[in-house]
């Protein structure tokens, strides 16, 4: 593999809360810190933003967002519920609008843009009308990509003095929520069906297009590039490449 093609596999993936080179730098000024050093950098086809949170989000973000190319049209939040009451007790700074809005805000710039986002079932206090709200978001956020956790109490957190769910309802919950997940993947696996991506290979014949979907490779080829390929189908989980 030639140094480009390295760099693009290494570089392909880039998590905000490993950015910062002083503690107290905020997200606006990672950004543009990091946008700054790989300026000129030219193998650096793409830069992945992950682990996004959304009321961190500035002009700036949604600047770079719509004028850097190389910065992929995929997200992943950390949203972790959609009723404002658990959001509180989990401590959380954003509301469920605030999720809303961001998702909209960037699809406008990013019309092509994909979200991915960590849920977690059953936390402590959790009604069957809060854990509603979560599984509703899914849909108004447009999320296709969940990252679904059972709730788990640490010791000697506060939400482990909470009032607790049983375990089996947190396990019959979180179950709801990945099949509610698995239902918008399909959908939005089925809407690629037919459109040429730009697929970035990797080992084991799989690779990701520029929305993080993962492709399985006709055959096995060489990690580190990047191909123009025709989507041809999907097995629930992955799209099929020509």
């Amino acid at each position: 593999m030639n140094e480009a093609a390295a760099l693009a596999t290494v570089f392909d993936v880039l998590t905000l809360h490993h950015l910062a080179v002083r503690e107290e730098l905020t997200l606006r000024e990672r950004i543009l810190h990091l946008l700054g050093e790989l300026h000129d950098v030219q193998e650096l086809e793409r830069l992945r933003l992950s682990s996004i949170d959304s009321v961190e989000a500035d002009r700036d973000l949604f600047d770079a967002l719509a004028n850097e190319p190389r910065l992929m049209p995929h997200l992943h939040l950390s949203l972790q519920h959609g009723d404002d009451l658990i959001l509180k007790r989990m401590k959380r700074r954003h509301t469920r609008a605030d999720a809303i809005r961001f998702c909209n805000d960037v699809r406008r710039l990013r019309p092509d843009v994909a979200f991915g986002a960590d849920i977690i079932a059953g936390f402590p206090t959790e009604t069957e009308e809060a854990f509603a709200r979560s599984l509703d978001l899914i849909d108004e956020c447009g999320l296709t990509q969940l990252h679904v956790f059972p709730f788990s109490p640490r010791p000697g957190t506060p939400a482990a003095r909470m009032p607790q769910l049983d375990r089996a309802l947190i396990k019959e919950r979180a179950g709801r929520l990945r099949e509610r997940g698995d239902v918008a993947l399909r959908a939005h696996l089925g809407a690629e069906v037919g459109a040429r991506r730009r697929v970035l290979t990797e080992r084991g014949g799989i690779g990701h297009t520029e929305q993080f979907l993962t492709v399985k490779l006709a055959a096995p080829l060489a990690p580190g590039a990047i191909l123009d390929l025709e989507m041809t189908g999907h097995d629930g989980r992955r799209l099929l490449a020509a």
